[in-house]
């Protein structure tokens, strides 16, 4: 197939928590940052004491704050920094909870960790067609370098085509290559396949992964 034919596959680049990587990232290519709110996170970011920096980041550039059943006041307040682009749902969020953030009136993405085919049953409840699919590892809510499952993320570009895919979990620059011409999906999110440690990204590992995502675009 010729490579105009190919859809440009999306990067995020998640987990960021200082300017430095920030940087880099976009300067690498990045289309996403993604900042983790949630305190439990060994990439957590105070979003107000950080607010300086991330002012200053590039305008076409999408920032997504990741919460993890934050209460719909946090959620809210977050939703409406400047900063901030999008909302990343990566915890146990519902229909009803869903369905107040679709009001808030800022794009989201559902994570999904998903197990089987029937976790696919009722998306439309979620009033979002930006959905993320992580590897399923109890009682975590992703960056844990467990890696999807290829064929669950395959059966859900099927049976959802109009969907917008995003791809998680044990993402690194040796395999996201496969990922994607497996998968094809809209986007791909990496976290701790790019790190030299929690909450610090590796120039090299950065490079590469976004370099073989480019690469199978045109397979």
């Amino acid at each position: 197939m010729k490579q105009s034919a190919r859809r440009r596959v999306r990067i995020k680049i998640c987990g960021i928590t200082n300017p430095d990587d920030a940087e880099l990232a976009i300067l690498l290519g990045a289309d996403a940052l993604g900042f983790n709110t949630w305190e439990g996170s060994k990439r957590y970011i105070d979003l107000d004491k950080e607010a300086e920096w991330l002012e200053e980041l590039p305008p076409f550039v999408t920032k997504v704050a990741l919460l993890v059943n934050a209460s719909l006041s946090a959620a809210e307040s977050i939703s409406r920094k400047p900063f901030i682009d999008a909302l990343q749902l990566h915890g146990d969020e519902d229909a009803t909870y869903c369905s107040a953030v679709s009001a808030m009136g800022r794009p989201f993405i559902k994570a999904l960790r998903v197990k089987s085919v029937e976790d696919f049953s009722h998306l439309a409840e979620f009033e979002t067609r930006h959905f993320l699919m992580d590897a399923h590892v109890q009682g975590l809510f992703g960056g844990t370098g467990v890696r999807v499952d290829l064929d669950l993320a395959a059966e859900f570009r099927r049976l959802h085509p109009r969907l917008a895919l995003i791809l998680a979990g044990g993402l690194k620059p040796e395999n996201v290559f496969d990922a994607v011409t497996k998968v094809r999906p809209y986007a791909v999110d990496v976290s701790s396949g790019v790190e030299s440690e929690p909450g610090r990204k590796d120039p090299a590992l950065l490079h590469d992964f976004i370099e073989a995502v480019r690469a199978a675009e045109t397979e």
